[in-house]
């Protein structure tokens, strides 16, 4: 008996070793790195323009790439407003390009995809440029900030008060100014300058980059922005040190948490305008400084990923590279994007970019990585940022409490190429456009034909619907609306019942 009890006990005893020495399995880590105003032309391994981003092009090697990626909106605000909350923009009609002292955009109460994977047990961080609106409307800068990034989900945030080009010039740490002497305090206008403080109107000679169009308010680093600020001398960033900054920030988020699932979103600032980089690649691309700041923004991309490398995370690590938008080239400084341009393509074969209707506003690079889980390759299928609350609660077995955005899990890590068959994209002034296969609806939209403000781009508006087949046009160059007026009407209907569902 004795011999037998001590079998019984030696075989317990290998099961507790057993189960307590075998790792539980984990949902993945969950990364999005975020791009400002970068276009499908500007990464290399899209074969479009002719700038070299070897950084995001590895991850693509690694990974799969989108060919019919898309935001949703060709502007900031909106499409990250989309990615959060996994809610069409137009949805919201606050859901515009925000001023710098916005109230919180996103309802605290609502449901949003950092709340989701903190939901089921992800520890969740963003670092970087935010542009959803902090506060209530009536913020106190110099108190802490009860309502922003942290009271919709997320447990950490490093951010930007607004955006690199619109005051306050400063960082948010978990709703307080990082750095700030509460003996210089900050005060912020949107209507009138403070008495006494120079700004790129009347003070060109203080600025080391002018402005073309707006942007010649107040002064900071040199640079005169959107809107006027006085104080806070000690917390004011400097423009060039913004990269390494947010980049050590987010190494050092995945550094504290590696042990548990974690939810990162890494939103870049480059290369929205000011376009400052560091001196490290000053002169680099060729194309100036909007060339300089893409190759420093993928430099960011590569040491970040390096580091996951490094930490032995990425075989249990989802990352997704996107941009918010299209390009722009002059979009409010003098810095020559546009004679400095040569043979770069930054919309690809695409027509349009920021702030447009047409293709290239919304159709940016799209790419996951994870390894040994996605298999190296390119997908054609039809993807929306949008989608990713949705994907995300499927990959969890979670409810998807948002209906605009499609469960489309398997589609992000090239499992299936069954992607969306339609979605609505958003330009200027929230006026809508209606994708559905491979054909593009604008309906009659008043307004312009270009940029009122001195930005170059195309609006797409017109008075006239408008039918582009992209398979066979990809640059929207033949309109068909009068010769298939059948398939403008049968769009028009779809697009009808999509803005009027709940």
């Amino acid at each position: 008996m004795m011999k037998y009890i001590l079998i019984l006990s030696g075989i317990i005893c290998m099961a507790i070793f057993n189960s307590c020495s075998t790792p539980s399995k984990q949902n993945p880590n969950i990364v999005i790195i975020y791009a400002d105003d970068l276009g499908i032309g500007d990464v290399s391994c899209y074969q479009q323009g002719t700038l070299n981003t070897p950084g995001i092009d590895q991850m693509a090697a690694e990974g799969l790439k989108f060919t019919n990626g898309y935001a949703t909106a060709a502007t900031c605000t909106p499409s990250r407003y989309s990615l959060l909350t996994g809610e069409y923009p137009w949805r919201n009609n606050r859901a515009a390009v925000l001023a710098g002292n916005a109230a919180l955009l996103i309802d605290p109460n609502s449901n949003t995809l950092p709340k989701l994977l903190k939901n089921n047990g992800y520890t969740t961080g963003v670092v970087g440029k935010w542009h959803l609106g902090l506060g209530d409307g009536n913020i106190n800068w110099n108190a802490p900030i009860t309502l922003g990034a942290n009271e919709v989900g997320f447990d950490y945030s490093y951010i930007m008060a607004a955006t690199n080009d619109r005051v306050p010039t400063v960082f948010v740490e978990d709703g307080e100014v990082v750095n700030l002497d509460k003996n210089d305090p900050i005060l912020v206008d949107y209507r009138e300058n403070f008495e006494g403080e120079p700004t790129g109107k009347d003070n060109p000679e203080l600025l080391k980059i002018h402005p073309s169009h707006g942007h010649d308010m107040s002064i900071t680093n040199g640079i005169s922005r959107i809107g006027y600020m006085k104080g806070g001398k000690s917390a004011l960033w400097v423009d060039e040190n913004m990269a390494d900054n947010f980049l050590e920030k987010a190494k050092n988020f995945v550094k504290q948490n590696q042990s548990k699932p974690f939810f990162l979103f890494y939103a870049l600032h480059q290369p929205h305008v000011p376009r400052v980089p560091h001196q490290r690649f000053v002169g680099k691309s060729g194309l100036g400084p909007r060339g300089d700041a893409i190759l420093e923004a993928d430099w960011c991309v590569s040491e970040f990923l390096k580091t996951l490398d490094e930490l032995g995370l990425s075989e249990n690590t989802l990352v997704i590279f996107s941009s918010d938008n299209g390009p722009v080239l002059d979009d409010g400084y003098q810095d020559e994007a546009k004679e400095l341009l040569g043979d770069h393509t930054p919309w690809g074969n695409l027509r349009g970019g920021k702030y447009s209707l047409y293709d290239a506003g919304t159709h940016i690079p799209f790419i996951t990585r994870w390894k040994g889980q996605i298999k190296p390759g390119v997908s054609d299928a039809l993807i929306s940022q949008v989608d990713l609350y949705g994907s995300l609660a499927e990959l969890l077995q979670s409810e998807n409490k948002r209906p605009d955005s499609h469960s489309l899990f398997d589609v992000l890590i090239g499992k299936s190429t069954n992607g969306r068959n339609h979605y609505v994209t958003e330009g200027l002034q929230g006026r809508l456009a209606y994708r559905e296969g491979d054909w593009v609806m604008i309906p009659p939209h008043k307004g312009g034909k270009k940029i009122s403000w001195g930005v170059d781009m195309e609006t797409g508006f017109s008075m006239q619907s408008q039918l582009y087949n992209l398979k066979d046009d990809p640059s929207q160059q033949n309109d068909l609306a009068e010769e298939y007026p059948e398939k403008v009407e049968q769009m028009m209907k779809s697009f009808e019942a999509i803005k009027s569902r709940k």
